[in-house]
């Protein structure tokens, strides 16, 4: 078939480079662990997630880019063990913390990069990477998390490609450097062998930015704005409707060995 000869993990690079797209150092996340972890465990994107994990005859389950263990610990009281995993000493730092505040002593912790040599962390029942699969090497990443798991892996990736708004980006003249969305992440699956069931989960609104707050959002994710990319920006901002939640594709599948 004509599909069988593109090779998407390769295009999947190809658009991250088009994007511009640089990785963040531990430290960046380091900074971020405390603030992170005070989202409420109750959040929309989180309930959802949890609520689509099929649970059935699982005992384990691995986090991986786990953050302040939002995922693992919503589980753990389920479960006979979980796992986390990430790169950032400082989320899992955070991570511990709030599992020993809750209570919860069935929670372990790996401080491991996407890169590195998993060959000692314990392979589990279930596989989870929550908003942590935008790597540099796709393929690669969805193998391992498939070696990883026994049963089943659950993986969300961004329907969008952008981040800020591309109607904003395009209002005030700059480029929209697109991300690879999750279309990426199903069709090396299917030249893996793997036949990937697509879900989709919405976060809630977020609170309505002031239009201070939105030149800053802008200027941080993309640069400094002239004064006429800043006038664009008021007029855009005067103009737009309430904000909507990001939405988020979830990919999972049934464990098995990869083509």
């Amino acid at each position: 078939m004509l599909i069988d000869r593109i090779d998407f993990a390769a295009l999947y690079q190809q658009q991250l480079q088009q994007a511009k797209r640089t990785e963040k150092s531990p430290q960046h996340w380091d900074k971020r662990a405390q603030k992170m972890s005070d989202a409420p465990a109750s959040s929309q994107y989180l309930q959802q997630l949890v609520a689509r994990i099929d649970l059935s005859d699982a005992a384990t389950l691995l986090d991986v880019g786990c953050g302040p263990g939002t995922v693992c610990l919503a589980l753990a009281d389920r479960l006979e063990q979980v796992h986390g995993l990430d790169y950032s000493k400082g989320m899992l730092d955070v991570a511990g913390q709030r599992a020993a505040s809750l209570g919860i002593n069935n929670a372990l912790w790996h401080h491991r990069a996407w890169e590195e040599s998993w060959d000692d962390i314990p392979v589990c029942d279930i596989a989870v990477a929550s908003r942590s699969t935008l790597v540099g090497d796709l393929r690669q990443a969805l193998e391992k998390l498939n070696k990883q798991a026994r049963l089943r892996v659950y993986t969300t990736h961004t329907v969008s490609g952008t981040f800020l708004d591309p109607l904003l980006l395009r209002a005030i003249g700059r480029p929209v450097d697109e991300l690879p969305n999750y279309i990426y992440a199903v069709n090396t699956l299917y030249q893996m062998g793997i036949h990937a069931r697509v879900d989709f989960i919405r976060d809630a609104a977020p609170p309505e930015k002031s239009i201070e707050q939105t030149i800053q959002a802008v200027e941080r994710a993309s640069g400094k704005l002239d004064e006429n990319e800043r006038r664009c920006l008021i007029d855009y901002y005067r103009q737009q409707e309430p904000p909507t939640g990001k939405e988020w594709a979830l990919v999972s599948w049934e464990c098995r060995p990869a083509r």
